[in-house]
């Protein structure tokens, strides 16, 4: 039976890269993969970016209302009828790899588990569990509810100790308080007073940036 994987881990833990990764060692095998992500996340616009500087065009992309399923039995049949879109001893699309999946909704984590369990093809979800207020995304809260399979990816803070945050900065300085979704600035040209960017904090070093509060109001 195919599964539903969460990847997840703290900001700068090359979730992105792993997936991209994960995607070129399908194909070098011959095999057919499918790249999807929340249209939400308007960084890069439909392009999945590694901070390494891989880039990749995604399939397709998941508005909030949108079933998640339905957008990909329909790219899935496209590239099975689409002349010479499956290489020679690939009938099939081989994984679905969704990047930033803590911006999906919870149906549409419902979704990617039909597509695993009903549908027969695995599903690789990476993001990124909590926001920088320490509190679930909707989407990632599901997924560790239901994914077969949990696997953390590893990063470090300033300090070198493990993170576990995801620090939110405003200006050269911390915040604690905003909408739950703030997407960084595309590009330095726009960079101001507000752009946003976010550090990977461990457990003791939000506490002394949030002032001992761990999950501010």
């Amino acid at each position: 039976m195919a599964k539903l994987y969460f990847r997840y881990g703290a900001m700068n833990s090359g979730k992105s890269t792993s997936l991209l990764q994960a995607a070129y060692n399908y194909e070098e095998r011959g095999q057919r993969v499918l790249l999807a992500k929340p249209a939400i996340d308007t960084k890069g616009a439909d392009q999945i970016e590694s901070r390494l500087g891989v880039t990749r065009t995604a399939d397709f992309l998941i508005g909030p209302a949108d079933s998640a399923r339905e957008k990909f039995l329909a790219e899935r049949e496209r590239v099975r009828t689409e002349d010479g879109a499956l290489l020679p001893g690939s009938p099939d699309v081989a994984c679905l790899l969704i990047d930033e999946a803590q911006f999906l909704t919870g149906p549409q984590v419902d979704d990617l588990f039909r597509i695993a369990v009903e549908d027969g093809i695995p599903v690789m979800a990476y993001g990124i569990r909590t926001d920088f207020r320490t509190e679930a995304f909707p989407g990632s809260r599901r997924l560790l509810e239901i994914a077969h399979t949990l696997e953390e990816l590893k990063t470090i803070c300033r300090c070198g100790r493990k993170a576990l945050f995801n620090g939110r900065v405003i200006g050269g300085r911390f915040v604690f308080d905003g909408d739950q979704v703030a997407i960084d600035a595309a590009s330095a040209a726009v960079r101001d007073e507000h752009f946003v960017t976010y550090q990977s904090l461990c457990g003791a070093c939000y506490l002394e940036e949030s002032g001992g509060i761990l999950a501010p109001s």
